[in-house]
Parts: structure tokens; sequence; C-alpha cells
């Protein structure tokens, strides 16, 4: 079996075991069960199957001869009306689908099924980061952080969000960090480049690596490097509470 000719068939929508037996009757002629076995490579068990679903198809027929069935490959027009109608078919289903999008955007917006995803490394975590910037077009939501800069991590987290400056300067951000922040090197970049950007300094306890946009929340650990992020616009909508309630006391 020509298996180059089987996948130009799997492409165009015919199974595996659809474009062996469709090849094997194409080179046999009419012929019955045992032959299509030995030269398609299926199994005697399901190769009635097979056959049924390209008779259904339309791509291959029979004959009776002594009550005995003769299979046959339908010719190549065929199977172009077979993928015509196919295709015209994938295009009603897109049409539908189109029509119902609203409809299900609106079913899954009123509903809060948190989701969570755990990044680990450096590049997990730029996969994570990625996921949670990204904007809604119609719509540019501010992003709250609360960051605690502490020696044995510091250089590793200020070249992994220099990384993001170009994304992070694009976004509205408030944050509340601890004093030791005024040496962060990207604290200071976001300081002097960061038009929409906001930092207040605290000297009391803060929760730790945790930021959140729209319905979204980031949770990171330096030491070792994890981050989970987190959907759900309830966990979202209390720790920008939160936040806000902090962002007031640490302005006094």
């Amino acid at each position: 079996m020509d298996t180059e000719k089987v996948y130009d068939f799997l492409k165009i929508g015919l199974t595996e075991g659809e474009a062996k037996v469709y090849l094997a009757l194409a080179k046999l002629g009419t012929t019955t069960v045992g032959p299509i076995v030995k030269e398609a490579g299926v199994a005697y068990s399901n190769v009635y199957d097979i056959l049924n679903r390209l008779l259904k198809k339309g791509i291959v027929s029979y004959i009776i001869k002594s009550r005995t069935k003769y299979f046959q490959a339908a010719s190549p027009s065929n199977l172009m009306e077979y993928l015509e109608k196919k295709e015209q078919e994938v295009l009603t289903q897109k049409s539908k689908l189109k029509e119902l999008m609203p409809k299900l955007d609106s079913l899954m917006a009123a509903t809060d099924s948190p989701e969570a995803e755990v990044f680990v490394g450096k590049k997990g975590l730029k996969t994570g980061y990625l996921k949670f910037l990204k904007q809604d077009e119609e719509e540019e939501k501010e992003l709250l952080f609360f960051y605690l800069h502490e020696e044995d991590y510091a250089e590793e987290s200020d070249i992994f969000y220099m990384g993001l400056k170009n994304m992070l300067v694009k976004i509205p951000m408030r944050g509340i960090s601890n004093l030791a922040c005024e040496d962060s090197v990207f604290m200071k970049y976001m300081i002097k480049k960061g038009e929409k950007f906001s930092i207040r300094l605290v000297d009391f306890p803060i929760p730790g690596n945790i930021e959140v946009c729209g319905d979204k929340i980031m949770i990171v650990s330096w030491k070792p490097l994890v981050g989970i992020l987190i959907h759900s616009k309830s966990v979202a909508d209390n720790t920008r509470d939160y936040f806000n309630k902090v962002w007031e006391t640490a302005k006094k």
C-alpha cells in the first residue's frame, strides 16, 4: 500500500482504514472481501464496517454474484461529489456556529468557573504572563500587583520583568511593594518610562507576589520558580477589593 496516497486521502476526510480500503479497491477492481483485507492491511473484523461507511459515502458500490458480494471503488467523480457535499456541510456548520457564538459567549460569561494553570521555570512563567497580560481589544484593564522584592531572587526577577517591559509599559498599573523595591532595576525603569504606572512602598507585611488584571490572577513563587494563573471573576474581584483597601492605607 502506498502510504503517501493514504495520507492524501486522509487529508480530504477519509479515515486511515477507509483510505486503505478505497485504494485497495481502486487497485484490485471488482473483488470480494478476502483480497481487500490482504491488500489494504486492515483487520477482517473491521473491513465490513469500513465498507459500509464507504458505501454510505457513495464512493464504493457492490454487485452480487452467486450470493457473494463483490465490491468496487466508485469513479473519481463520485469522490469529488462526496467532497463537495462535505464542503457544503462544513460551510453550513460554520454559518450556524457564527450565529450561535454570541449566545455561547453570553452563556459562558454568566458563569464563573474557576480555571487554574501552573507554569514552571522561566519559559513556563513567560508563557503564563503572556496569557495573563492578554487584553481584550475593546477594553483596557488595569493591572494591580503586590510585589515582595527580596535579595535572593531580586536580580532574577528584574531580568525577567525587563523582558516583558514592552508589554507592561502599555498597561495601566498600580502596585504595592516593600521598601526594598527601591533598589529594583525594573521598578526604576517603570517609574521612569511607564506613564500609566504608579507604586506605593510600605513597611508593613503584604501577601506576596500576586497580580490581578480583569478576571485573572497571577501568583508567583521565585524559589522555586512557579507561576499559578487563576481565571475566576469572584477571586479577581475579591483580590482587587483587598488591594484597593491596602492602597488607601499605603498612602497614609
